[in-house]
């Protein structure tokens, strides 16, 4: 589903949220690398919240045209670790991880905004759609970013538990990902993938929301 087919409304929520989750994705890895030892990030002027710093020209034309993009990835330096695999481990899986907290924290909080304040939170209004739109969003960019694929941050995580050997052989593939990521994204194929696997949590979500609100009305 391309951005053509939504309304304004639908498109503000949209980019509010995927800027968002880029962000926040993004200093998650420039953190975590940070607190290891790497001050790449910081010395670049990536360590911070402000979207503009992420931005990526493709991947907000991505957003665009597919629902869906990514940032600039955040610049780490694996030779300040003590540790390269663990570390290179511990900052990939910090972005995906970033998004899912940010999921449930708002996840968790949104049900009782709905109960104070039915109108302004409904689901229908505005900032009712923003508050599920965000839980989706960011559920969805965790679960594509945990994909085992290259350029991906799953890709990193199965690097790194790889034999060196097997990791500098799939390494001379890394550049062909991004290729055929476009492909799917393009082709919806990825949205389908991505809607499939969050449906069944997105289920037991809104049967939790009807529970709390027979529990308080």
């Amino acid at each position: 589903m391309i951005f053509s087919n939504m309304s304004l409304s639908e498109l503000a929520q949209n980019f509010i949220v995927l800027f968002v989750a880029i962000t926040v994705h993004e200093y998650a890895h420039g953190m975590i690398a940070y607190r290891l030892g790497d001050p790449t990030a910081k010395a670049m002027g990536r360590l911070t919240l402000n979207p503009m710093a992420h931005l990526d020209p493709l991947g907000a034309l991505m957003l665009l045209f597919c629902r869906f993009g990514w940032a600039k990835p955040v610049p780490i330096n694996p030779y300040y670790f003590d540790d390269q695999k663990k570390g290179t481990i511990m900052v990939s899986i910090a972005g995906p991880l970033s998004n899912l907290t940010v999921a449930f924290i708002v996840a968790t909080i949104y049900p009782f905004l709905f109960i104070l304040s039915p109108s302004l939170f409904d689901p229908n209004a505005f900032l009712g759609e923003l508050f599920l739109v965000c839980i989706i969003i960011n559920i969805k960019f965790a679960i594509f970013n945990l994909i085992p694929f290259p350029p991906l941050d799953g890709s990193k995580i199965l690097f790194s538990i790889l034999p060196y050997r097997a990791y500098n052989k799939l390494l001379e593939y890394e550049r062909y990902g991004t290729i055929v990521l476009l492909v799917l994204s393009f082709s919806g194929l990825l949205g389908r993938i991505l809607d499939f696997v969050i449906s069944p949590i997105w289920g037991i979500y809104i049967n939790w929301i009807n529970f709390l609100l027979r529990l308080f009305t």
